[in-house]
């Protein structure tokens, strides 16, 4: 069922995957909703290793000039910090944001980039109480200052494959539902 919900959502926006650092291994969930949504698109990167917001945003806009249909990104780590500042900083045909396990800015010095401000669109974060990246009362914090609306999955670590999420089809449920909310207003 979510399946066929998120096959018709993809006829309405193009879904963009963006990977934070060192991208996604294998069995992280990005990498195996890419292998079973094809169609969606991922953006690439010369340099995985290099926390440089810049070409994080280059890598997205990238991707964002070849759609017809507005956009819904989907980031990990530092990949939802990139999309943040890229909603913040740039008017793009961005439909929403889904941040999963966003780092805590001033992790990677960006405390100037990515700032604690209303985000122009709709948001959703996943957000874990025992996350490397980002503490708790912090992801609250930051989901506030977004005007994010907030999933708290408990102790999930990174939400990546070292914590165990591979398939994750919850985050699936949840995205069909965020996105079927937006069509609303497209």
């Amino acid at each position: 069922m979510t399946t066929q919900r998120l096959e018709q959502l993809s006829e309405k926006f193009t879904i963009i995957l963006v990977p934070g650092l060192r991208d996604s291994d294998e069995h992280h969930w990005q990498s195996c909703w890419s292998r079973r949504f094809p169609f969606w698109k991922r953006i690439s990167q010369r340099n995985w290793l290099d926390p440089d917001i810049d070409a994080w945003l280059s890598a997205i806009r990238r991707e964002l000039v070849t759609c017809q249909l507005p956009a819904i990104l989907v980031g990990h780590s530092f990949g939802a910090l990139a999309s943040c500042r890229l909603v913040q900083t740039q008017k793009m045909n961005i439909a929403g944001i889904v941040m999963v396990a966003p780092a805590e800015p001033s992790f990677f010095e960006l405390e100037d980039a990515v700032l604690p401000e209303q985000l122009q669109t709709s948001s959703l974060m996943f957000v874990s109480r025992n996350d490397p990246l980002m503490p708790f009362k912090r992801a609250q914090f930051w989901a506030e200052c977004w005007g994010a609306r907030v999933i708290d999955i408990g102790e999930a670590g990174h939400i990546n494959t070292e914590s165990g999420f591979g398939e994750w089809n919850y985050g699936l449920e949840q995205l069909a539902e965020f996105g079927e909310s937006l069509q609303r207003y497209f």
